[in-house]
């Protein structure tokens, strides 16, 4: 006993010791953005390397603000990502659950076109969909352009739909003699079962989303509607690139996307708890 107990804190000792610099490596160039985020311009291309954080942050981000609005470019990231992820959950759990659990004819062809838009680059569909939207429905420069067309999304019908196919058919079976109807069923017995990996698909659109920047640049030309990434993107000219405030605009970005995946990952390791006690 005690020979296996010293192998098992060796192997755990071994493990950090590995895992521990792997870590600092992947976190020293966050922490030598929040340092630049605070340094003035002149120090971010110094030749001596300060690891520290300076005074210059408030300074940094109202001339951020000044250049950009950035406030209000975080104002439209932010209703842009909720009501995507929202809409886009939703869709994609309805795809998910008509794949899943319902026969029809040409189901198979659905799935091939699905998986087979994985294959597709993004820059070979981005094309197309910008004159559909800009120029044949005249919708650019709205929040539609911005929230609708990206909405469909394969890996999301593909994730719930594994989640679905891995529930008891018996369980919807029962509903069914029961008197249960089929739209019934779905919300309020299949998506309480398929809480955890609707969690996980929340944090997945939602960083996507937030952090799409080809897609607002094409279809936005006007300032008020702009996203916070193109915001940062506005500050590399031709003449003068602006460290200090891209530095401090990916500090502030960052944020939300810390507080989305800590609130949500609470929920899936509880909506996995849940589903291992029932």
């Amino acid at each position: 006993m005690r020979s296996k107990s010293q192998t098992t804190l060796l192997r755990t000792v071994g493990l950090h010791a590995v895992l521990v610099p792997l870590a600092l490596i992947w976190l020293f160039p966050i922490w030598m953005m929040v340092v630049f985020s605070t340094q003035p311009e002149n120090a971010i291309f110094s030749a001596n390397l300060t690891l520290l954080p300076s005074d210059q942050f408030v300074e940094n981000f109202s001339r951020l603000e000044a250049d950009t609005g950035f406030l209000r470019t975080v104002f439209v990231s932010v209703v842009v990502a909720l009501v995507y992820t929202v809409l886009s959950v939703m869709l994609t759990s309805m795809a998910g659950w008509a794949l899943a659990r319902y026969s029809f004819v040409g189901k198979g062809v659905v799935l091939a076109i699905i998986l087979g838009t994985l294959t597709l680059p993004y820059f070979v569909v981005v094309i197309p969909q910008f004159i559909m939207v800009a120029r044949d429905f005249g919708l650019g420069n709205t929040w539609f352009a911005l929230i609708v067309p990206p909405l469909f999304n394969s890996l999301g019908v593909l994730f719930m739909r594994q989640a679905f196919s891995m529930m008891p058919a018996e369980l919807f079976d029962a509903a069914r003699v029961e008197g249960v109807k089929e739209w019934q069923i779905f919300l309020r017995v299949a998506l309480p079962m398929a809480r955890p990996t609707m969690a996980a698909l929340c944090i997945i659109l939602f960083l996507a989303s937030w952090n799409n920047y080809l897609w607002p640049l094409l279809i936005n030309n006007r300032p008020d509607m702009m996203t916070a990434p193109v915001a940062l993107g506005s500050l590399i000219g031709l003449t003068r690139v602006s460290w200090g405030g891209i530095m401090t605009g990916a500090v502030v970005l960052t944020v939300p996307m810390l507080v989305v995946f800590v609130v949500l990952q609470r929920h899936f390791v509880a909506g996995i708890a849940a589903g291992a006690i029932k």
